[in-house]
């Protein structure tokens, strides 16, 4: 969800008040609130476009900063001056360039960079579950002793199937939410929002999902619960347009 802008009323509140009320209320207040239509990324990256287009460096560079929090990463960011320096102009992707390098600093190209999310390692993309998941996820093992602990990453957007955590006696899941914001939900239950901290302890035979949120990279340790006869069982994919209802 956009948050609440208050830099038109702390910055011009006393010169533009009803300029500041529009910037505040209406822009960020309603325009930017639109997710069902954009996305908060969606809308960064729109937004960049337009204002490196128009020459407005110091709103670029802002703005920049808030695309980096919506999930923009370095190459995209890149990536949208390139192709707009044909039509806008080549000196002007010179003057851009520098701002994304101050913004972004020297993180590797083509993330935002999720291998500095956290203390544990991204691990490897996880294509052997794909099929599981909606948007790209990561996985590292941890530990396969004793008990398993695996670190899960998700892009902004991505997260797993409806499943069920089976077992004859035991069994079950642990998450350690670790880095960014995401979501658990188990079925007919309201979406939990997660945070840095948040633990959230999953049962035997409960059919659940979870992943990031729209604008957040999520990073969760999973933790395999010792039973018996264990397996996943996985069903249909988590509803688009439920999906977009979270905030």
């Amino acid at each position: 969800m956009a948050k609440k802008q208050t830099a038109g009323r702390t910055l011009l509140g006393d010169l533009a008040p009803k300029f500041a009320e529009l910037n505040d209320d209406v822009l960020f207040g309603e325009v930017w609130s639109r997710e069902a239509q954009l996305s908060l990324r969606d809308r960064s990256m729109v937004t960049i476009a337009a204002l490196f287009s128009a020459g407005q460096y110091p709103q670029l560079k802002s703005h920049l900063e808030i695309g980096r929090a919506h999930g923009v990463t370095r190459q995209e960011a890149v990536e949208i001056i390139t192709q707009l320096a044909f039509y806008c102009g080549w000196p002007k992707a010179w003057s851009a360039f520098p701002l994304i390098r101050e913004v972004y600093g020297e993180e590797a190209d083509g993330a935002a960079d999720p291998a500095g999310l956290s203390a544990f390692p991204l691990g490897e993309k996880n294509d052997a579950f794909a099929q599981y998941f909606i948007g790209q996820s990561y996985l590292a093992p941890l530990s396969t002793r004793q008990i398993p602990v695996y670190n899960v990453t998700f892009e902004p957007g991505c997260r797993n199937n409806w499943h069920v955590h089976h077992a004859s006696s035991g069994g079950g899941q642990m998450l350690i939410c670790i880095s960014g914001r995401g979501w658990y939900q188990e079925q007919e239950q309201a979406a939990r929002e997660l945070h840095p901290g948040d633990v959230v302890n999953i049962p035997a035979g409960v059919k659940h999902w979870h992943g990031a949120a729209k604008d957040s990279w999520f990073q969760h340790l999973a933790i395999e619960v010792p039973g018996k006869d264990g397996r996943t069982e996985w069903h249909e994919p988590v509803d688009d347009a439920q999906y977009r209802t979270l905030k």
